[in-house]
């Protein structure tokens, strides 16, 4: 591996990457806030499940997906510190105008502004991580970036239930959605935009390809596929019954709204980082063995899980039902930075912003799109059955399909070596042909 020709202090990187994992947290925090207030939105406006899961999930997730694709390609292109910067002040401007609707679409029109703005927030950061560290680091470095989903879910719990109960869900959405603008100045000040693949041979990092040519080349790649069909699935179960957890524990466990954004807090937020980071972390350790580690360990983390989310899904012991979610959120989310690390392994430097964006692209599509809406849609039609628990049914049906993740990734592992050789293979050819 050749010596990156501009380097950084680790202070400085770990500074980077500290700053860009805010960003992140801001992210989830905008986009989760809607979940802990959905109980006293549905009681204000009249709404359904199958309208709150549009709500946190298929309208916001067209626009984050659709319009992912386009920026990542510029990002491939631009400044992607400045393109982080913006998308942070649209999507925190959109939270807070949540505050101020009137009505159901109103408040859907204002969470399609806050999904067009977190669409440039992942696929650029990823690219300008992998740039930052390298190779032999970017799953760990990765992982800690998306720590940043469950900071967010964390703070957006724990304040978003305080705030709505003292002062009212219209508050709750402002309050948390100021910050964000000022951050994104702070960002746009103190971060550099580090040199494009400065890990690799100088041709590969300066070839520029075509939107065409990248997505021939993840055409090709049946690694990628799995990759994303086994993130898609898991993200599937993990918002699906993620957006309705608050939901379930006050109207099956009896919970307030407090009570539950503390609760959800600790368990989500805390459990949730410590397993994200674990993923990456263990992989960067195991992949020294095997790089096939980096899909093993969301594969055996998944299976451990499995049994207990079942029990914590039927009992009415709430306290041992939290302590329980605490493990298997643990244990769950051990997928995402093995799965972005070694999307970006398959690819030229040039591509990994729009790698990001299409993996983006299928697992919230799938996951985020379609989860929160299926296990609202099937609530609603339990209902009239099982009255309050009907959301305890839709959420165990939903859990089921985990199992198509796991086999997803397993199928991964199987082809991943063999991509990974052409991969590296295309690249010396590309170094041979310009040197």
């Amino acid at each position: 591996m050749p010596s990156p020709t501009q380097d950084y202090s680790p202070g400085y990187k770990h500074f980077v990457l500290a700053m860009l994992t805010v960003v992140y947290a801001f992210n989830f925090i905008d986009r989760q806030i809607l979940v802990i207030l959905q109980e006293p939105i549905k009681a204000d406006m009249g709404l359904s499940d199958a309208q709150l899961g549009l709500l946190s999930g298929f309208s916001f997730a067209i626009i984050y997906v659709t319009a992912g694709i386009p920026i990542a390609y510029w990002a491939d292109r631009g400044n992607r510190r400045n393109i982080v910067s913006l998308a942070l002040t649209v999507w925190s401007g959109m939270t807070a105008v949540s505050g101020l609707v009137q009505n159901y679409a109103q408040l859907l029109l204002a969470r399609i502004g806050v999904g067009l703005g977190e669409a440039g927030g992942s696929p650029p950061s990823h690219s300008m991580i992998s740039d930052y560290y390298s190779p032999e680091q970017r799953a760990t470095a990765l992982s800690v970036y998306s720590t940043g989903i469950y900071i967010g879910i964390m703070f957006g719990f724990l304040f978003g239930g305080a705030i709505a109960d003292a002062f009212g869900w219209r508050m709750a959405f402002f309050i948390v959605g100021v910050p964000g603008v000022i951050f994104a100045i702070l960002l746009r000040l103190t971060v550099k935009e580090p040199q494009r693949g400065r890990w690799e041979q100088a041709a590969e990092a300066a070839h520029k390809p075509s939107l065409r040519e990248t997505i021939a080349l993840l055409k090709r790649l049946r690694a990628f596929w799995y990759i994303a069909i086994g993130g898609s699935m898991t993200a599937f179960v993990s918002y699906g019954n993620g957006n309705f957890l608050p939901s379930f524990l006050i109207r099956s466990h009896g919970m307030s709204l407090t009570e539950v954004g503390i609760a959800l807090a600790l368990v989500s937020g805390v459990a949730g980082s410590l397993g994200t980071f674990l993923g990456g972390y263990l992989g960067d350790k195991l992949a020294h063995r095997d790089r096939r580690w980096y899909l093993w360990l969301p594969i055996l983390g998944a299976l451990i899980a499995y049994p207990p989310y079942l029990w914590v899904l039927i009992t009415d012991q709430t306290m041992p039902a939290l302590f329980m979610l605490a493990l298997v959120q643990l244990l769950s989310t051990f997928y995402l930075g093995p799965s972005l690390a070694m999307s970006h392994a398959l690819v030229p430097p040039a591509m990994r912003a729009l790698t990001s964006a299409v993996l983006f692209f299928v697992l919230n599509m799938i996951g985020l799109g379609m989860g929160p809406f299926f296990v609202g849609l099937v609530s609603d039609l339990l209902s009239a059955q099982f009255g309050d628990d009907s959301l305890r049914y839709s959420m165990l049906i939903c859990a089921q399909f985990g199992v198509i993740g796991i086999i997803a990734f397993w199928l991964a592992s199987r082809c991943l070596l063999e991509d990974l050789g052409a991969q590296e293979q295309e690249a010396l050819a590309r170094t041979r042909a310009d040197s």
